[in-house]
């Protein structure tokens, strides 16, 4: 259920909509399959290597936790924010959830 290769991120690059929030930006594309999948980037302007992966472990835990709450069938690219470096759990989860409920509502409703 993730994103693996870069013709897969770069189709939701090209041709998804996005959420931006203080710590993530959120980009989906609705897929053919029958899950969700997700795909997360952290460049390295955020942080070293520690933090980069403490980001991505959090976003992929929260996303693991709450994908049931996605009403349909997307493709998500999740990329950490420099700020993304000082916030919580808590926080990540928050952004996350509030984009979820947004892609639910549709690209014209947000």
């Amino acid at each position: 259920m993730r994103l693996k290769n870069k013709r897969e991120f770069d189709n939701v690059y090209r041709n998804g909509s996005k959420i931006v929030k203080l710590n993530l930006v959120v980009l989906y594309l609705p897929s053919d399959l029958r899950f969700n999948r997700l795909g997360v980037v952290v460049s390295g302007r955020v942080g070293k290597s520690v933090v980069r992966n403490r980001i991505k472990r959090l976003i992929k835990e929260i996303f693991r936790l709450n994908r049931q709450k996605l009403h349909n069938n997307y493709d998500i690219v999740v990329i950490g924010r420099k700020s993304s470096a000082r916030a919580d759990y808590i926080t990540l989860e928050k952004d996350m959830l509030e984009s979820f409920r947004s892609i639910n509502r549709g690209p014209n409703k947000t």
